[in-house]
């Protein structure tokens, strides 16, 4: 049996904010504190809730060397406790001290109606395993970090952790332990690095079990996402299996290109999502971003997104007829009127949680214009999405002919447009419409 078959810990495309497009391995609890107050104040009523830390908050010394381009500090000693479990640096993380852990960040989050989320790395970290810290077991026999660690599965791009060796006893001991703390800190999501393009790889498979395991042993709901991409296409019934979300690109940034690219992707995966499974696109880049790859005395910090105002509509229209999970990349208190009003639109929000699955649709349009549709429960309405890919402008006409109320609804717009439509499309721009056809 499936094991997430019951789980309805995601029954719709999760929505929420994650630290990584903005600040990098740097973020701290006051910055974390107020993009939760952002997003209560004026997001929540829109659906979104997840407040996600990303990579290294454990590292006391994150970004420290950012100067020097480095952005993972080899042989860091970053915080564990006295199992081998990583915990937040105290100097980021004022709160943590006392052995609290993230249990009052997430109270706080929490206490704002919000969930909390966190980043891992897959396995153990090096330095137990070469020191020989314990591991927490269930019968309280000692194991070491070594005694479970792979010395072979290692990342390529950060150097903290092994892989965990499924074959070895105990292996499943280790990840009951630190989801067992995360139960006990009040974690809602855990998105777990360096695991989901491997999966062809038994080990990697066989950690996503364990951790799959491992949740449903903590007795705590946390959505499961796997990162990075791109995830392998003939892997998709392990991933529905045991996970909620999986990454199907490598990082996704302000560039048209890769905007231009996801369609493709959208294309291979459209049938793999529903039912508290969502192939995710990534972050949405937006606003204010990169500060925290700046080294500390830099003048000059971060970047405005390269993304065109169309191409950022385009991109947050994608995701939704997609029903990707749509996680915010970006510093939410500097956001704009206008990207603001972007992530605030409920009539494309509402796209995102339609229960079947949308399919890319050949066009009578050509070649440059690609169109996305899905249906609606109510059996008589229909999204459909436009896109431009090319560099020039393109001419749509619609036109209903079935029954006297036949509509064309424009979402961005808000307005109703009767059952004929003619408009013209920029270059890298989209329309999305909810469609209502009547029988006469």
């Amino acid at each position: 049996m499936d094991f997430y078959s019951k789980n309805d810990v995601a029954p719709v495309p999760p929505m929420g904010w994650n630290s990584y497009d903005y600040y990098n391995t740097m973020v701290n609890e006051q910055q974390v504190r107020a993009n939760a107050d952002y997003m209560a104040k004026n997001l929540k009523q829109h659906g979104w809730e997840y407040i996600v830390i990303d990579i290294q908050w454990s590292d006391p010394a994150a970004g420290t060397r950012n100067g020097e381009n480095i952005q993972y500090i080899p042989f860091s000693r970053f915080n564990v406790d006295q199992y081998s479990r990583q915990i937040p640096a105290e100097n980021r993380f004022p709160s943590s001290k006392d052995g609290a852990g993230f249990k009052p960040l997430a109270d706080y989050i929490h206490s704002l109606g919000l969930k909390f989320g966190i980043h891992i790395m897959r396995g153990i970290p090096r330095f137990a395993a070469h020191e020989h810290l314990p591991i927490k077991t269930h019968d309280g026999t000692l194991v070491t970090a070594d005694q479970i660690a792979c010395a072979y599965s290692t990342c390529a791009w950060n150097p903290d952790m092994y892989g965990v060796d499924f074959k070895k006893p105990y292996a499943q001991d280790y990840y009951d332990s630190i989801f067992e703390l995360y139960a006990q800190w009040g974690v809602d999501f855990v998105k777990v690095d360096d695991i989901c393009r491997h999966v062809k790889e038994p080990i990697y498979e066989k950690e996503v079990e364990m951790m799959a395991t491992a949740i449903k042993n903590s007795g705590r709901a946390m959505v499961l996402s796997l990162s990075p991409g791109p995830a392998v296409i003939e892997k998709a019934h392990h991933y529905k299996t045991f996970a909620n979300m999986w990454r199907i690109t490598d990082d996704f940034w302000d560039d048209w290109k890769l905007l231009k690219a996801m369609f493709e992707r959208c294309e291979v995966w459209q049938s793999h999502s529903g039912e508290g499974n969502w192939p995710d696109c990534d972050m949405l880049p937006m606003g204010k971003l990169g500060y925290g790859w700046a080294a500390f005395d830099a003048k000059e910090k971060g970047w405005n997104c390269k993304f065109t105002k169309e191409e950022t509509r385009t991109m947050i229209t994608l995701w939704s007829i997609f029903r990707a999970p749509l996680m915010i990349g970006t510093d939410l208190p500097q956001l704009d009127d206008f990207n603001l009003s972007l992530l605030t639109n409920d009539e494309i929000i509402a796209m995102n949680k339609i229960p079947y699955q949308a399919f890319q649709s050949s066009s009578s349009c050509n070649e440059d214009i690609v169109v996305w549709v899905n249906e609606c429960e109510d059996n008589i309405s229909y999204y459909e999405c436009y896109f431009n890919l090319s560099e020039k402008p393109q001419t749509i006409k619609m036109n209903l002919t079935l029954g006297k109320d036949d509509n064309i609804r424009d979402l961005w717009e808000h307005k109703d447009l009767g059952a004929k439509a003619e408009f013209v499309r920029e270059p890298h721009a989209c329309k999305a419409f909810k469609i209502t056809v009547t029988q006469s």
